[in-house]
């Protein structure tokens, strides 16, 4: 099961590729993708689909026996998107001695230190040329190479760097790509590279491209046991692949069982793919008028269904323990964690609290919980924004890492084994 994750988070550098490889899995047992521009059609029980939006999100429908209307749906919600650096537009730089380096943009809120130095790669999509205007075409990019990096300045320059040094976002964190050989190269180093990693592709069919960096260091297990994973986009990832593995694993039931991958939960989810947007509440209403042929049907399953909202939690640091509450702070390989804020930045409140520990405990499964420290902020997640557009009761919960939003986070192989177990069980629930 480890081994697998391993894989899909080196196959999934950023938010776009994530989509495509859990529709490639999708695919593989047995779901049709389906055009949201045309009729859904007539649904019978056991049907299996999905659709996506924005190539970065992704949403996996198996039918239940029963209207959802009478039974609601078992909904589980992750994002695809994690901190990184966005490329800009007319990136190169030109510097002395033919070096080029590249303009970047910061994306989300990353440990930025923890990019420095380390080999690092490009992905994303690239739009080129389709049959007209209105329908350009999408090829997605990932670079299988060291190719560019992030390199320090010296401590001889900066005596004072481990007493802490503010970063630049636009001055020190843009990455080295190469050094210039030719003339030709000026101002094409770039765009070479694209194209030669795109068959079939001309420099004059590229329209514009969204490309990020990523690390190109292979995720891997750690720890005298073995008992650590440490990988980039473990947030929110990895809490994915729970969603995806537990879903293909499961039966149909009675009850719609959904899978929910947003993007841009790191931005404020405020997209057309984000988890503020009402794209899902569409599909839902759309699966609901289609299966009783009434819009209260799905107003209806609303009221019926359940949500678990999934994006890592922060585990307790050996090294920082005046960070974390007192009382509530969830350890690496303690089970999965739920998630409480008083100002209701989380979806999770008494009753659905005890629904998801309800389901640990059916599955065999240990669960924690978590609280910030009152003296230190905590950020938010997807349960309280999907919540805004879907009024559905639900619990935020995830596994605890250390370091989140660094360029490697580190995780528990054995949460990850329990996630999995409680998300099939909550799945297989009538």
């Amino acid at each position: 099961m480890i081994q697998r994750l391993l894989s899909f988070l080196d196959a999934s550098p950023v938010n776009f590729l994530a989509v495509k490889n859990i529709a490639d899995e999708l695919e593989r047992h047995g779901f049709r993708r389906i055009n949201p521009k045309k009729p859904l059609g007539k649904l019978v029980a056991g049907d299996r689909f999905y659709v996506t939006k924005n190539d970065s999100a992704v949403f996996a429908f198996q039918i239940g026996s029963m209207p959802m209307a009478d039974r609601g749906f078992h909904m589980i919600c992750a994002h695809s998107d994690s901190p990184t650096f966005r490329i800009k537009p007319n990136a190169e730089m030109d510097c002395e001695g033919g070096i080029v380096k590249l303009n970047t943009e910061v994306y989300g809120g990353p440990i930025m230190s923890t990019w420095f130095d380390r080999p690092l790669t490009l992905a994303g999509r690239v739009i080129v040329k389709g049959e007209d205007a209105m329908h350009p075409q999408t090829r997605l990019l990932h670079i299988k190479r060291p190719l560019l990096q992030i390199s320090n300045l010296a401590i001889h320059f900066n005596r004072q760097v481990n007493d802490g040094v503010k970063l630049s976002k636009q001055k020190d964190v843009l990455p080295i790509l190469g050094i210039i050989n030719n003339e030709l190269e000026r101002g094409n180093l770039l765009m070479n590279i694209i194209v030669e990693a795109l068959d079939g592709v001309k420099a004059s069919d590229i329209l514009d491209f969204d490309l990020y960096l990523a690390d190109t260091t292979p995720a891997c297990t750690f720890g005298a046991h073995d008992e650590f994973i440490s990988s980039g986009r473990l947030d929110d990832l990895s809490m994915c692949y729970a969603g995806l593995e537990a879903l293909l694993a499961s039966q149909p039931t009675t009850t719609t069982q959904v899978l929910a991958i947003f993007d841009n939960e790191e931005t404020g989810s405020q997209t057309k793919q984000g988890a503020g947007s009402p794209f899902l509440s569409y599909m839902l209403k759309r699966i609901a008028l289609a299966q009783s042929g009434s819009e209260e049907a799905y107003y209806q399953a609303v009221e019926r269904a359940f949500m678990i909202s999934a994006d890592n939690a922060h585990a307790w640091h050996p090294n920082y323990s005046e960070k974390f509450d007192p009382t509530n702070h969830p350890k690496l390989g303690g089970g999965p964690v739920i998630k409480f804020n008083a100002a209701q930045k989380y979806a999770s409140d008494a009753v659905s609290t005890s629904i998801f520990a309800s389901i640990c405990q059916e599955a065999g499964v240990p669960c924690q919980r978590f609280v910030n420290h009152s003296d230190v902020a905590g950020g938010s997640t997807l349960g309280n924004i999907l919540a805004s557009s879907i009024p559905v009761k639900g619990v935020d919960m995830g596994n605890a890492i250390l370091a989140m939003h660094s360029c490697r986070e580190t995780g528990s192989v054995a949460d990850h084994e329990y996630c999995v177990k409680a998300f099939t069980a909550f799945y297989g629930m009538e």
